[in-house]
């Protein structure tokens, strides 16, 4: 029998990763954890989720006190923003979660982590600043990083990307966003609110394209109002650096050509997978330039190495991340056959409002084929929404022929969190009727998941058919006015 140095080895200090390592050295596999910066934590805690929530609620901040008045409160007149506290308040968030994820915590909980540029050289090995390594079985979980599209100029342009817009010097005075999925549409709102001018190219004409067009069109409607401009249905044509700005030349779908400046240019245009440099093509791990290929086990072409996270290209979200890692963490140390389950994968897009979605929205059960109908409700019915004086969004139910939910969508204030409530609903198969039966207090933003299940239910229970029935059991004398 073949004897390894360890009996997992996982490559990668991402949320994956950290899942992954975790549960196996807790278990009591011996573990392995070889991670290439500096640090732990993966994009999420350094380049991606902690730091632009800390940003957009900075930002957030900054918004309502500038809109004090609508309050009842005394205008203000406020200072420009100094962008190097912003990033401060940033980077003491960042190492107040980096404790967590350090190596001296992943050492007490038992696994090894070393720091390096790992490449495999046979199907158990890897070569580790120059060690050999083996394991029995291996994850990886090197993660995505900023796609670079291949506009003319672009390489010798200046630009930035999620991995420098946390840690600027100062605040842009205007700046051009590429693209306009979740990073590009929450970094335009943040930024145009602390006061940058914020434009945004999209390709096609839609901004949050895996959205429902209602829903993605709502919250651009929100963001434009606040002075982002939006370019939709444009290419871009090339870039130049014109000194102290950036020049972005552009064409609409009508073949019209214009050029736009501004002193920096955002691209937020996807993500490729890290694979560089692991030598996969050497030992039969099969890949593309979405990702590594993975079976519902997780398992590559190679039954003992595993993929998880964003490397595998299926979905880029860090609780995505950490759910398969612990897929992995099943297979590989308890053997257990368990296949990952993306059925209702709840997601969030962290503007203002929030637009939260879990399971099928309009535009993916008609992509499946599936027969549908849809319930909705307003946040300006919402009592607590409107006292918060935050009525814009509303929620949207989808059912299948069989009455039944199979997804949710929640345009409004602190959506994330409404989303919540129907995790649990959606996965723990929890009737509708127990949900419009149960108590809500009030009142709360909660309150309108409840009132969406009733509007589904009230047409069942106050049909003429029983009322019908009531009267002729129970001798009911009917309307009164």
């Amino acid at each position: 029998m073949a004897s390894f140095d360890y009996d997992i080895g996982i490559i990668g200090g991402g949320a994956a990763g950290l899942t992954a390592a975790s549960g196996a050295a807790q278990l009591g596999a011996r573990t392995l954890l070889v991670e290439k910066e500096k640090d732990l934590g993966g994009d999420c805690l350094h380049f991606g989720c902690v730091p632009s929530k800390t940003l957009i609620k900075t930002a957030s901040i900054y918004h309502a006190m500038r809109k004090a008045a609508q309050y009842g409160l005394p205008s203000m007149e406020l200072p420009p923003v100094d962008f190097s506290e912003v990033r401060e308040r940033i980077m003491s968030v960042i190492s107040v979660i980096q404790k967590h994820d350090s190596e001296e915590r992943f050492c007490g909980l038992g696994a090894k982590v070393e720091f390096g540029m790992p490449s495999f050289s046979d199907e158990h090995s890897i070569k580790l600043n120059g060690r050999l390594i083996s394991a029995k079985n291996w994850v990886i979980a090197t993660g995505s990083s900023p796609a670079v599209p291949p506009v003319e100029g672009l390489k010798n342009t200046p630009f930035i990307t999620n991995k420098e817009i946390f840690y600027l010097d100062q605040l842009p005075k205007s700046m051009i966003i590429l693209g306009a999925g979740p990073i590009a549409i929450e970094m335009a709102q943040a930024f145009c609110r602390l006061g940058t001018r914020v434009t945004v190219i999209q390709r096609s004409g839609q901004i949050l394209t895996k959205e429902d067009r209602d829903m993605a069109d709502a919250a651009m409607k929100v963001i434009a109002d606040e002075g982002v401009i939006f370019r939709l249905n444009t290419s871009v044509l090339g870039i130049k650096e014109l000194g102290h700005t950036r020049e972005v030349s552009i064409k609409n779908k009508e073949g019209e050509a214009e050029t736009l400046q501004a002193e920096s240019i955002l691209v937020a245009m996807g993500r490729e997978p890290n694979l560089r440099g692991l030598n996969l093509e050497a030992i039969g791990v099969e890949f593309d330039a979405k990702g590594v290929k993975v079976d519902e086990r997780m398992r590559t072409t190679q039954k003992h190495i595993y993929a998880a996270g964003d490397v595998t290209g299926r979905f880029q979200f860090t609780h995505a991340a950490g759910y398969e890692g612990g897929i992995v963490v099943t297979n590989a140390v308890f053997h257990l056959p368990r296949k990952a389950d993306y059925t209702f994968l709840p997601w969030c897009t962290y503007i203002e409002p929030e637009l939260a979605s879990i399971g099928m929205n309009e535009k993916s059960a008609k992509e499946a084929g599936i027969e549908y109908s849809v319930i909705t409700e307003a946040f300006a019915d919402n009592d607590r929404s409107l006292a918060e004086g935050a009525g814009v969004g509303s929620i949207k139910m989808l059912l299948n022929a069989g009455e039944r939910p199979v997804g949710v969508q929640i345009l409004g204030l602190h959506a994330g969190e409404l989303l919540s409530e129907w995790v649990a609903v959606l996965n723990g198969k929890v009737k509708l009727a127990t949900l419009a039966s149960a108590i809500h207090p009030y009142p709360t933003l909660g309150e309108i998941n409840k009132k969406v299940a009733g509007t589904y239910l009230s047409p069942k229970i106050f049909s003429d058919r029983v009322r019908k029935g009531l009267k002729f059991f129970f001798s009911l004398k009917g309307r009164a006015c």
